[in-house]
């Protein structure tokens, strides 16, 4: 199996604009993130999909891999397809797995990565994502926090920004939450098939694209991380937050 690192970086962010180029301990955000995805062994390239000229210079001239794609994309899946679609001579569908690596994530943990990559190892999985136990009840109301049910062979039933399950006969104490770290992993061929869908209603209510594919019953496996998420940078008060991270550990 061959695994291809895509990390999907457009600059006209709804909520933070620029955001891929923040600095976050002197260095752009999206260096932060290509020098965490190269450090997994398991990858045979890792690259920045962009649609902006200036993140695609940034990439170049800290000596990362980087690619334009188009501007009309409206979701990283679509940018990671246009990406691979352009490597399918290099990487045959059948054997290749492609990894969506967020560009708002600069802390990502190399083993997270490697958790993900070892779903495959069963060859049936065709999706497959990372979720975290939530421990702080706070977090339940936050829409930015992405909530996953999941069954008992962690199949993922439904991704939510609000809380759910509602609780109306057990305590938080009593019922494990968890959240979705949003960091994908697709067999090749079903990233060319996910990408051929219409938008879904559930995915336009919730502004979640992964529901497409559950609605268009594409199962999503989810492997419960074993390490704990660092910051993600979603509005630009997050800088504050990711620069105190840096500081407090700054052999990262």
């Amino acid at each position: 199996m061959q695994y291809l690192g895509i990390i999907p970086a457009r600059f006209q962010s709804t909520r933070f604009p620029g955001k891929p180029l923040c600095e976050i301990g002197s260095k752009p955000m999206i260096q932060r993130v290509y020098e965490q995805a190269v450090q997994v062994k398991a990858f045979d390239e890792v690259l920045v999909a962009t649609d902006d000229n200036r993140i695609f210079q940034t990439v170049i001239d800290f000596g990362g891999k980087a690619v334009m794609t188009a501007s009309t994309h409206r979701s990283g899946t679509e940018r990671c397809a246009e990406v691979y679609a352009s490597l399918k001579t290099i990487y045959p569908d059948v054997d290749t797995v492609v990894v969506n690596i967020q560009g708002d994530e600069p802390f990502i943990q190399v083993k997270q990565i490697e958790e993900l990559l070892a779903c495959f190892s069963d060859n049936t999985i065709q999706i497959a994502t990372l979720i975290k136990k939530i421990n702080n009840p706070n977090l339940l109301n936050n829409p930015d926090v992405v909530k996953a049910i999941i069954s008992n062979d962690k199949r993922v039933l439904y991704f939510s920004r609000n809380s759910i399950p509602y609780l109306q006969n057990k305590t938080f104490e009593q019922h494990t939450f968890y959240r979705h770290i949003g960091l994908y992993a697709y067999k090749a061929a079903t990233l060319l098939s996910l990408v051929q869908l219409p938008p879904s209603s559930l995915e336009e209510a919730e502004n979640l694209e992964q529901l497409r594919w559950i609605e268009n019953g594409f199962p999503v496996t989810a492997r419960i991380t074993n390490y704990e998420s660092s910051i993600a940078i979603d509005r630009p008060e997050d800088i504050k937050l990711a620069n105190d991270f840096y500081n407090k550990n700054n052999n990262i």
